[in-house]
């Protein structure tokens, strides 16, 4: 029941004005909600993780109406342990790809606005980091080979039921050298490399542990180069779900550049400057998510071309310019849609997962520009860094309550959230309030119910409204009402930088 595949290319959209108004003008979202509490809405994005968990929970796990679940994960075909990790969504399946990246995503808000969280929102932020890295570390425990995948999603999609009852088939997907998996290779590398640096300062051991096993898995992406979705044992359970869609040369270049900024080591500056132009670098893609890395690579790789002025890089940071300028409606480049309301928008559904991860751009670009001085050249107007944190502050307001709907997208912040979210465990009683075993079919009581959730999965970002701004509360909208990790967690990101700078 996923619908994140249906990735489609930007709709060519120019909007024309009379002149250059500030862009803070040009989407006034049509419904004030007044000042918003980030830190509130912080720290509710991030103890929506601990809703995701699978396997055995600790002690101190807040999201009370959780229990164990998958204990015997990687135990009956292959002997090993493979508990822990996330589930991607509202069902029970654990999906390596989109899991690396959310953690790469955590790393990353860490590295650039761990600064500006509290001290106590700072350890959950790491503590969630932790709880996908050590599954990963599983995943590529073994020489030669990566764990992709646990949990057969047809089975499980055909059910509604707990994680803490599942008893569908918890099969697993391997890939063993020399056959490829290059995109969840080289993404686990970003997200391990990437989690090193956030760990770096207040776990060093674990840091190093992260960044040895980066450097390992990294080789196996590409020295046998290929879309794990290419894999006939890998196919059946990643697709139609999270299939490689837009090839796996983004993940090489993206996990090269996570390697290049953990390790300062020059041979993946190398890999970048030698591989870019075969690997699509010059593509110029403006998407960003599990599946794409192109924007996002650009903007990373940026901060060096910026700070060190190379000239080799500065194709990648020519690419984050033309990014950031279709972004913003009054430049003669733009070619975003966004919503009546305001709301960044592409088809597909799971809406909202393009406007976390474009509001995180904007703010970590933003941030490289002002150090470094400099500016956006779109052509027909000058884009500020100021400029491109207030489209992001549009879009996180948007989300957190000023859309015309006057609803907060994000479960438990504000007065008015979905109360029907596309979600098993949030949906069917917890164990503590029904211990007995709710079956398969059983579920669907809960399913075609129209009373609100009873278990409240706080900080759960929804797929969000359609391109009518329209928000039905409906639990069978699963493409508008399921969250994902791989939404909230570049809003991590986003809300910790709003949050140290709230005017």
């Amino acid at each position: 029941m996923k619908f994140h595949y249906v990735l489609l290319f930007l709709l060519h959209h120019h909007h024309r004005q009379q002149f250059f108004l500030f862009v803070s003008l040009v989407f006034s979202p049509l419904v004030r909600c007044g000042h918003h509490d980030y830190s509130d809405a912080l720290s509710k994005s991030i103890l929506f993780f601990e809703g995701q968990r699978s396997g055995v929970l600790p002690r101190d796990q807040r999201m009370k109406w959780r229990e164990d679940s998958g204990l015997s994960d990687g135990r009956s075909m292959y002997s090993m342990d493979l508990t822990g990790g996330y589930f991607d969504a509202g069902d029970n399946v654990k999906f390596g790809f989109p899991m690396a990246f959310t953690t790469t995503m955590l790393a990353w808000s860490v590295i650039e606005f761990g600064e500006l969280m509290p001290p106590s929102e700072l350890r959950n932020a790491l503590v969630a980091i932790r709880w996908g890295t050590d599954y990963l570390l599983k995943t590529v425990s073994q020489p030669n080979r990566i764990f992709v995948q646990v949990g057969d999603p047809y089975k499980d999609h055909n059910c509604w039921e707990r994680p803490e009852d599942m008893d569908t088939a918890r099969t697993v997907y391997a890939v063993d050298a020399p056959n490829p998996a290059s995109e969840v290779a080289a993404e686990t590398a970003a997200a391990l490399a990437a989690s090193s640096m956030a760990f770096r300062s207040v776990d060093p051991g674990y840091a190093q542990t992260l960044l040895r096993n980066s450097v390992r898995v990294f080789q196996y992406a590409d020295n046998f180069r290929g879309a794990y979705s290419d894999n006939s044992n890998v196919r059946d359970g990643a697709c139609p779900f999270y299939c490689d869609f837009s090839g796996y040369q983004d993940e090489l270049l993206w996990g090269a550049a996570w390697l290049r900024r953990a390790s300062q080591d020059n041979s993946y500056l190398n890999y970048i400057e030698i591989n870019g132009k075969t690997l699509g670098a010059d593509d110029n893609i403006n998407e960003f998510g599990w599946d794409n890395k192109h924007a996002g690579l650009n903007v990373l790789v940026s901060k060096e071309a910026l700070e060190g002025n190379m000239y080799s890089l500065q194709s990648y940071k020519v690419s984050a310019d033309s990014f950031m300028c279709t972004l913003i409606p009054d430049s003669s480049s733009s070619h975003i849609d966004y919503t009546p309301g305001g709301l960044i928008y592409k088809p597909g559904g799971s809406n909202l997962q393009h406007a976390t991860t474009t509001s995180f751009l904007l703010l970590v670009y933003a941030n490289y520009l002002d150090r470094t001085s400099q500016t956006v050249n779109c052509g027909n107007l000058i884009a500020s860094p100021l400029s491109l944190r207030t489209i992001a502050k549009n879009q996180a307001d948007y989300i957190l309550g000023d859309n015309p709907m006057g609803l907060s997208y994000m479960v438990g912040y504000g007065n008015r959230f979905p109360q029907r979210i596309h979600h098993r465990g949030s949906s069917l009683p917890s164990v503590k309030d029904h211990p007995q075993f709710i079956a398969c079919k059983e579920g669907s009581t809960y399913f075609n119910s129209t009373n609100p959730n009873p278990n409240v999965l706080v900080g759960a970002i929804v797929g969000g409204p359609g391109e009518d701004d329209v928000y039905d509360d409906d639990r069978a909208d699963f493409r508008k009402s399921e969250p994902t990790t791989y939404i909230n967690a570049p809003f991590v990101g986003v809300l910790a930088y709003f949050a140290g700078n709230p005017n």
